[in-house]
């Protein structure tokens, strides 16, 4: 799955997940030495994911990362300065210093919209863009991440609604780090697998080792192109593992060790660099030269960022509204009389195939029924169970469930026993008062 990535191209992935990491170390330090005014989120074991996805866009594609998504903006350009000066609210940052943290991006040569705080939101945001770069002919692809915790906003199910129902050309990675803060997938979601969830709006959706880079990659290039063939939205679950807290403040001791271990051994950089030695395409000589490299770029804009000015008083009031500071053009890459009539004129009457009836679903029931039974003489063919319509009528009145029908419990995996009241039904809490 790997060939088709080059020698070169396999140690740029190598270079930027390190890079990721590294940068993210040296901002580690800056916080605790009170430089970095804002909050800190670290993507320590996350590498692969941002940098897999990222680094299978082409540069026309647009992308909007997460606050743990460093390695996409390292991978669409953004130099290291730019991060640091950034976290550190200077005025060189690409906001003047008008914000402490991760909210910057690059409508004109980047393609990259900035992050946005309330999770979920990114998702018909980008589903627009893609909406607009296909009206615009410009054959874009959008891309952007969701976490697991994020992926039960209403956000998320709107705008992946949105998505398939258009057809969009959009890419969701889903981000199953395991912890939305501090509460475990399995008890805010009661599925395995994350990407089940595409199943409900009609559309593709895979599930990848999220440590493993050059699988992610695979799985995002073959997503992109998929999109860019008018074959989208596609989902991708990638399974990872937060190895911090939350954010700086947070220790993660609801985590429990045996977890941390056994994440940690499948640490994504650790397992790729052992990828490179045994597919004989790096040596160590290599090796040391990329690590030099990154050395010597995060020496010198971490350099620059600590020396920068923070900004003047009077920067408090400019640019706090659009005042033709910037023009809004549309980048049309094809001819607008494709879009006018008479060439886009449709009639105005829909078809609705079976008038959204069950009868067609219940006559080839009845056919696969009748197709079995002939194939042996006997109803069901060769043992099979023939699948038929099920109808469970709805409980009237103050009729009783039968045992099979009745809620099971709530699952405990970490921490919250049988004895927390805020786990039993609402029939155990009244008997327990009495």
């Amino acid at each position: 799955m790997s060939a088709k990535l080059t020698r070169e191209q396999h140690l740029e992935l190598y270079y930027y997940m390190q890079l990721n990491r590294q940068l993210e170390d040296r901002m580690v330090r800056l916080f605790r030495q009170n430089k970095i005014v804002g909050g800190l989120y670290s993507s320590l074991g996350q590498e692969a994911v941002s940098v897999g996805t990222a680094y299978a866009l082409e540069p026309r594609d647009w992308l909007a990362p997460m606050i743990r998504n460093i390695g996409a903006l390292l991978v669409k350009g953004f130099p290291p300065r730019d991060i640091f000066t950034q976290h550190m609210a200077k005025y060189t940052s690409p906001t003047l210093g008008k914000d402490g943290t991760s909210h910057f991006g690059d409508l004109k040569t980047r393609h990259t919209v900035s992050p946005i705080s309330m999770l979920g939101d990114l998702i018909p945001v980008m589903t627009g863009v893609a909406m607009a770069g296909r009206y615009l002919g410009q054959k874009i692809v959008a891309l952007t991440w969701i976490g697991d915790g994020g992926s039960s906003t209403g956000a998320f199910h709107e705008g992946l609604n949105l998505a398939a129902a258009q057809r969009a050309p959009l890419v969701l990675i889903l981000e199953n780090n395991q912890w939305a803060y501090s509460t475990p997938v399995s008890r805010q979601v009661p599925v395995k697998n994350l990407a089940d969830r595409a199943v409900a709006y009609g559309i593709r959706a895979m599930v990848v080792d999220g440590n493993d880079v050059v699988r992610v990659y695979t799985a995002a290039k073959e997503a992109v192109d998929e999109c860019r063939a008018s074959r989208g939205p596609i989902l991708i679950e990638v399974k990872t593992h937060r190895m911090k807290g939350h954010a700086q403040h947070d220790p993660a001791e609801y985590v429990p060790k045996e977890m941390v271990d056994y994440w940690k051994a499948r640490d994504p950089i650790s397992r790729y660099e052992k990828y490179l030695i045994e597919n004989k395409i790096w040596d160590a000589k290599a090796k040391s030269e990329l690590d030099a490299r990154i050395e010597r770029l995060l020496d010198e804009d971490q350099k620059f960022s600590e020396e920068s000015p923070m900004p003047p008083p009077e920067l408090a009031e400019q640019g706090v509204y659009c005042d033709g500071c910037h023009t809004i053009k549309a980048d049309w890459q094809r001819p607008k009389k494709e879009l006018t009539p008479p060439n886009c004129s449709v009639e105005a009457a829909w078809q609705v195939p079976d008038f959204g009836g069950l009868e067609a679903e219940v006559a080839n029931l009845k056919q696969v029924s009748s197709t079995s039974a002939s194939s042996t003489g006997k109803p069901g063919g060769n043992g099979a169970k023939t699948p038929r319509p099920v109808v469970k009528p709805a409980l009237q009145g103050g009729a009783k469930a039968k045992p099979e029908q009745q809620e099971t419990g709530a699952r405990v995996p970490f921490g919250r026993g049988p004895k927390d009241k805020s786990l039993r039904r609402p029939a155990e809490r009244k008997q327990g008062r009495r």
